[in-house]
């Protein structure tokens, strides 16, 4: 398992990758252009090769890029949809030239129309926006439901990808504090397997491609995205300890975005402390 931390790439994508050094990360998460501006960022030459340079050797092996929250797949706005189309589009093609891992995409919102034509909306940007690209993944993360949000539940993920055309780059990014947030119960090893198997069966066992380890403020159910330092939240350290020792993550990464101290983002500490839960849960599992 690759465990670490969304990280700043101000200065250039290869500062990003120094970044997740210094919190002793195996994975990385950036964004790739400012998060509250439309303007897509286009890496230059030399900064896309001092980033594979900073690569060589570095403990960093997976690079998640993540599309910015102001994107909406399935907005019937004209507008918002070539914005959100361009953006997404360059996201991907950064991550072909980067060699990501995947983008990680918020599907959108349908507001406060029908949920079936905005995943049907959403299908469209997402498949014109893969054939933009070449190689980089696509994951959509499910959300934690509150008003129009789309991917809420493994149902509808899977019509997503389906409306997307079913494109083999296509995976999902399971965010634990999204997961809890929307009524799936992973606080315990039992829970977790649970709903691992339902996300395999609806959505698909070759689907899952990414991790986002958040603690949560809120209770069960609440459909509210308030992220928690790990352990610190209503998942607690003992289901977070389940979700890093789940063994069909072995071979993903798993990015923090928590607040940490001050909301200055996951810190060193809470990467190591994540070593932690983690060979505790497997413990657990063992002895089960």
């Amino acid at each position: 398992m690759l465990i670490g931390a969304h990280v700043s790439p101000a200065g250039g994508p290869a500062n990003a990758v120094t970044r997740g050094e210094e919190r002793g990360a195996t994975a990385i998460q950036i964004f790739n252009q400012n998060p509250r501006a439309w303007k897509p960022t286009f890496y230059s030459d030399e900064q896309i090769e001092a980033y594979h340079e900073a690569m060589i050797g570095s403990p960093v092996k997976a690079l998640l890029i993540h599309a910015v929250y102001l994107l909406n797949a399935a907005s019937d706005d004209p507008e918002i949809r070539e914005k959100t189309l361009t953006s997404l589009a360059a996201s991907l093609q950064a991550g072909d030239r980067l060699g990501a891992h995947a983008v990680v995409l918020h599907p959108g919102s349908a507001k406060t129309g029908e949920v079936g034509p905005a995943i049907a909306r959403a299908g469209e940007v997402i498949a014109e926006a893969l054939a933009l690209s070449e190689t980089c993944a696509l994951h959509l993360e499910n959300t934690a439901g509150a008003g129009g949000t789309l991917g809420r539940s493994f149902d509808e993920l899977a019509q997503l990808i389906e409306a997307a055309g079913g494109n083999t780059r296509l995976g999902v990014c399971l965010d634990s504090c999204h997961l809890f947030a929307s009524g799936y119960d992973i606080r315990t090893i039992d829970g977790l397997t649970e709903t691992i198997d339902e996300c395999e069966a609806k959505v698909g066992a070759g689907r899952l491609g990414s991790l986002h380890l958040n603690d949560s403020q809120t209770p069960l159910g609440s459909n509210r995205d308030r992220h928690a330092n790990v352990g610190s939240g209503e998942l607690g350290e003992d289901g977070c300890a389940a979700f890093l020792s789940e063994p069909r993550f072995e071979s993903l990464p798993v990015v923090l975005e928590t607040p940490g101290e001050n909301r200055s983002g996951p810190t060193a500490e809470e990467l190591a402390f994540c070593h932690e839960l983690r060979a505790r849960g497997l413990a657990a599992r063992a002895a089960a």
